[in-house]
This record gives C-alpha cells, structure tokens and sequence, in this order.
C-alpha cells in the first residue's frame, strides 16, 4: 500500500493563492447544514420560549449561526414578536436560528 499524503507533499511549492484556496476548501467540507422544523417543533420552541420569558426561567438554546450549531445558557431578556428576535446573554438570535430550546 502506497502511504500518500495527499496534498501536504505539494504544498511546500504552491503559490500562496492557492494554499489558501485549499484551506477554504477543507472548512468548506466541514460546514454543517440547517435543519429544517416542522410546525409542531416551532409551536413547541414557541411555547417554551414564552414560558420561560414570562416566568423568568434559565433556557438553555441551540441555534443555527454561519455553518454551525451552537448552545448558549441564560435567562431572556427580550421576546421581540414583531421583528421575530430573542435578546439572552447579550444576543440577538432570530426566531428561524433557534432549532431547540431547553428549560432549566
């Protein structure tokens, strides 16, 4: 079996250009793709985000942000229905970027 290295034998005389094409190409294959809910899992965000805006609960959010999912803890400041965004821990997270909420 022939022990090849891929592309890391060339880099060393590539153009920089093109090193960095190829790192943009790697990260590129990484990126994860947004889940798409149906109308009970968003009824069902709703209700939770509600209950713990009014009664002052700590949630805990997953959402969807350039290419990747992320989590953030807290307690929300702001439900703003109109403009379809919550205010937790300092940001600003559109309604369509949340994909799970969790009561604490």
């Amino acid at each position: 079996m022939v022990n090849d290295r891929g592309t890391i034998k060339w880099t060393s005389i590539m153009m920089p250009e093109h090193i960095e094409m190829l790192q943009e190409m790697w990260e590129e294959q990484d990126y994860k793709e947004k889940l798409i809910l149906d109308e009970q899992q968003q009824e069902e965000i709703n209700n939770k985000l509600l209950m713990a805006g009014v009664n002052d609960l700590t949630v805990e959010l997953k959402y969807f942000n350039k290419h990747d999912f992320y989590k953030v803890k807290g307690k929300i400041t702001s439900i703003n229905k109109q403009n379809k965004y919550i205010n937790i821990v300092g940001q600003r997270l559109p309604f369509e970027c949340i994909m799970d909420v969790w009561i604490k």
